[in-house]
């Protein structure tokens, strides 16, 4: 892809031509003591000049020394709340003089866009293309709201300490398609991005944009940004071999780990909320106090929830170690089975938002260690 030139101070303008294009425009925002993900309506939205600090059940934002727009890691939720909606009404039933109506409900569809993908999270919305849009079952209010998605993804040039994503060979580096890549770099007085086009929509806002084409230095400055993210996570303390993961999970399903791990694990399910691929849900009906109208939802669980397996009889898994063993082994083993892939995208919203400070990582390291004669 030609690699282009845009100067820091024109980021507004292709906030702008997005917001123009009737897009609904969704991207990090400072707000609440956290870095999340809400509607962005000009540059002044960015949190420039923040960063996070992340640790196993911490999360901190703090000033930069710099104007950075992009200058975070991932934050307390991800962009699957945007296509997999937390909640949402299937369909209601009103009750007349004639008898019970079903309305259909339909759902309004907005144009979105996400600007600051990062690539951990671009491989994170493809596992969910492939659990909702599959050959066989697919998940309609999904498909709507993904078929006119546009991306603006950003290249990662520093890493929190939770990241892990060179371990599920996710990032930092943007790999996957995308409608247009952008690198920030960040030297002395000079702010400027680095940026392609990897489609057609892409490319027709790439030809509004104040760019000129990038120099080899330029080139250089980016990918030195992206190998400083990639040692930072293969010198930390999370970095690890993953290619034998799924074996080695089927190998100690009965590991006295699991035991260790549900001393510690609440049940709180924070993981699967912040975790980009999680996508188990259930459905409620409800009905108001005069029994003349119903409806049917669909919302958001987990497999750590109580009364997710539960079956007549009693709960498939009725205790911690179990939930936890069937959570990690679905995510990291027996999902290479069902998708293609582990369900793990090394972005660390699991470490950092686990209240017990409970480690994927670590634990994944105590069943080697277990294991060993």
């Amino acid at each position: 892809m030609e690699k282009f030139l845009l100067q820091a101070d024109d980021l507004d303008v292709l906030i702008q031509i997005i917001g123009a294009e009737g897009h609904r425009l969704v991207g990090p925002v400072l707000r609440d003591g956290a870095i999340v993900y809400d509607d962005i309506h000009s540059a002044r939205d960015l949190p420039r000049g923040w960063t996070d600090e992340q640790e196993k059940g911490q999360y901190r934002i703090k000033r930069r020394d710099d104007g950075a727009y992009f200058g975070y890691a991932a934050g307390p939720h991800s962009w699957k709340k945007f296509l997999q909606l937390p909640r949402r009404e299937i369909w209601r039933a009103e009750k007349n003089t004639t008898g019970v109506r079903i309305v259909g409900v339909e759902e309004p569809v907005p144009s979105l866009a996400f600007i600051g993908v990062r690539s951990c999270e671009l491989h994170a919305i493809a596992i969910q293309d492939r659990v909702f849009l599959g050959e066989h079952f697919s998940n309609d209010s999904y498909a709507r709201r993904r078929k006119p998605l546009l991306v603006i993804a950003v290249n990662c040039t520093a890493a929190a300490s939770t990241c892990f994503c060179t371990s599920m060979n996710t990032g930092p580096e943007v790999t996957l398609p995308t409608d247009l890549s952008m690198t920030e770099v960040i030297d002395g007085e000079t702010h400027f991005f680095v940026i392609a086009a990897g489609s057609e929509r892409g490319e027709q806002i790439l030809r509004q944009l104040p760019v000129q084409p990038a120099e080899q230095q330029h080139i250089e400055r980016v990918q030195q940004g992206i190998q400083a993210a990639k040692l930072q996570m293969q010198k930390g303390p999370r970095h690890f071999d993953s290619s034998d993961i799924k074996d080695l999970l089927y190998r100690n399903y009965e590991s006295p780990a699991w035991e260790k791990v549900a001393d510690r694990c609440l049940s709180c399910a924070n993981c699967t909320m912040a975790c980009p691929t999680c996508f188990c849900s259930t459905v409620e009906d409800t009905t108001d106090l005069s029994g003349d109208n119903a409806a049917r939802w669909e919302r958001w669980d987990s497999c750590f929830t109580g009364d997710f397996s539960y079956i007549t009889g009693g709960a498939v898994r009725p205790d911690t170690r179990s939930r936890y063993r069937q959570w990690m082994t679905h995510k990291l083993a027996t999902w290479h089975d069902q998708f293609g892939s582990s369900g793990c995208v090394g972005c660390g919203r699991c470490i950092a938002w686990c209240p017990v400070g409970i480690d994927l990582t670590e634990e994944l390291q105590r069943i080697r260690e277990l294991e060993k004669p």
